[in-house]
């Protein structure tokens, strides 16, 4: 063999040897980043460990929770069960800047930026935690465990979630989590959402890796089975069970008429819900399902609609409550008061593609294999009354977190590597 050719051949053989060895690498790093897929509520915060213990000063009466009630005292102490593909990174930046505006305690995870999702949520992964440590707020990524939950914050904790469409969220998740789903790497010719809702029991493997994200989502991320059987009564003992743990269910279609009713329930000010939208796809990549998919995702879906429908109904009777007039004019309040922020803060006046975004810091976290999603140019010249509100109101949730002191090495790990291998 010719001296040149030999050499070829070493380097390749040197470079998929080290490439095994890459790959076994990654593989034992994410098999101990990502935690085993629990199917029970067994706990991993040790037995009898001491419930959250408020400190004298905190308030522990408070008014109602309707804001219109004279005098009532801001609420501080908050779960925000943050389900996926939801405008929940939206509603997690307005958390995270009423936390840093009042100094406020949150119960971050550890090394990365969700509780072991998709474990059950335990105490014992929060950042530093102690037994009988008190927090304010929770709101990160998890799978919800009442009870581990309940014993981290106060007990006049308010508890909140927001729940979407489950046949639109279905559309979303697929597009989202389908490279990480391996049973849809199967699925043949370019529509693989279309090719999949035809005969999804053929293509779906419950015991699949990540199979949750493609089923039921919602009710997974509540805590339950998703797998459940529809004529189960279990599945309306858990919607009620819902319904009797979260004060409001907000809904992703009407999100502004669903911040006012937060903004009262919570005694807050306008200000501290005030948002733009962060983790959006670009139109481009947001097919929308025809008739007939909207119909299959639906039904493939069916727990996550049976939720949905009940909570869409009680929605709408808290803002009967509310008052119809008194809804819309805060609605168009709050829409004004974004539309001033937009033309302050936002160079351009609207989101760009992930190329277009200037600096790192406003870089939103992607998806495996695309840049679908969209971020912010801040303005280069923003007053100095507005310009922490403009930052903090345009920083994604990795940066933000990462601005609040939460160790994530694991993430910023996965990074480094996802960079380095152009995924």
């Amino acid at each position: 063999m010719p001296l040149p050719q030999k050499k070829r051949w070493e380097s390749m053989a040197k470079g998929l040897v080290l490439g095994a060895l890459f790959t076994s690498f990654l593989l034992l790093l994410y098999s101990y980043a990502v935690p085993p897929l629990h199917t029970g509520l067994a706990s991993t915060t040790p037995e009898g460990a001491a419930p959250c213990s408020p400190a004298l000063s905190e308030p522990e009466a408070l008014t109602p929770a309707n804001g219109s009630a004279g005098g009532c005292q801001p609420r501080r102490d908050i779960v925000f069960m943050k389900t996926h593909k939801t405008a929940s990174s939206t509603l997690l930046n307005i958390l995270f800047r009423f936390g840093q505006k009042h100094r406020l305690k949150f119960a971050f995870p550890n090394g990365r930026n969700d509780f072991d999702y998709p474990a059950f949520f335990a105490r014992s992964l929060v950042q530093d935690y102690r037994p009988g440590a008190c927090f304010n707020i929770i709101c990160n990524h998890m799978r919800f465990h009442y009870d581990e939950v309940r014993g981290l914050v106060p007990p006049n904790a308010t508890f909140i979630t927001v729940l979407r469409d489950p046949a639109r969220l279905f559309e979303s998740s697929f597009h989202y989590f389908g490279s990480v789903v391996p049973f849809t790497w199967k699925l043949s010719g370019r529509d693989k959402l279309a090719k999949f809702l035809q005969d999804p029991d053929r293509y779906y493997d419950p015991h699949g890796y990540n199979a949750h994200y493609l089923h039921n989502l919602l009710f997974f991320d509540l805590g339950y089975d998703s797998d459940l059987d529809p004529g189960s009564p279990q599945v309306q003992e858990h919607i009620l069970e819902v319904e009797r743990r979260f004060h409001l269910v907000l809904l992703q279609e009407y999100f502004d008429e669903s911040l006012v009713l937060l903004k009262d329930l919570l005694c807050w000010e306008l200000e501290d819900v005030l948002y733009f939208k962060l983790n959006a796809r670009r139109a481009s990549a947001v097919p929308r399902l025809s008739g007939e998919l909207y119909r299959r995702a639906t039904a493939w879906n069916v727990l996550d609609a049976r939720l949905y429908r009940h909570f869409n109904a009680s929605f709408w009777r808290k803002v009967e409550a509310f008052g119809r007039e008194r809804m819309a004019r805060e609605v168009a309040a709050l829409r004004r008061a974004n539309e001033r922020m937009r033309r302050i803060c936002i160079d351009g006046g609207h989101a760009v593609d992930a190329a277009a975004i200037q600096d790192s810091a406003m870089q939103p976290w992607q998806p495996l294999g695309t840049k679908s999603i969209l971020g912010y140019n801040l303005k280069k010249s923003i007053g100095r009354r507005h310009a922490q509100l403009c930052r903090r109101m345009l920083t994604p949730e990795i940066q933000y977190l990462m601005d609040l002191g939460v160790n994530l090495w694991v993430t910023k790990l996965w990074k480094l590597i996802r960079d380095f291998l152009q995924w």
